[in-house]
């Protein structure tokens, strides 16, 4: 049940940091297909971040719209040079927990395209080193 009507902050209310929030969540193993214990903080994160890179944007139900890669297979290499930046920063910054993405870099090698980027956390960095996407 959501509060109807104003809110006030006063002095009795405590106001967290977004910074203290638990993350705490299912350690998942990807490799078995199950969850393996809980997990928190840059552990959370990192895990967050591979499982948005991993979920193909608009076909999964359960999920917003904001959420996960939009993928790139079929398009022209030039194409993917210019957009993937965007399409990377795009989903990874819905979660406000990912305060920006520096070092980001791009890699072709045949027809694959290769990421490499730390994204900034209120937990930590997180390296990420990906294969982003068969584009061919």
């Amino acid at each position: 049940m959501l509060p109807i009507g104003e809110f006030t902050i006063t002095d009795e209310v405590e106001v967290i940091d977004e910074a203290e929030l638990p993350t705490r969540t299912y350690k998942l193993d990807f490799k078995r297909g199950r969850c393996v214990g809980m997990t928190d903080k840059l552990d959370a994160m990192e895990q967050a971040i591979f499982k948005m890179m991993q979920t193909i944007r608009f076909e999964h139900l359960i999920y917003s719209d904001d959420y996960g890669f939009e993928g790139m297979t079929g398009k022209e290499r030039i194409f993917v040079q210019a957009e993937l930046p965007r399409r990377v920063k795009e989903t990874l910054l819905q979660d406000g927990r990912i305060t920006s993405i520096e070092d980001f870099s791009l890699e072709f090698e045949k027809d694959k395209a290769f990421a490499s980027l730390t994204a900034i956390t209120i937990y930590g960095d997180v390296n990420v080193l990906r294969e982003v996407i068969n584009f061919v």
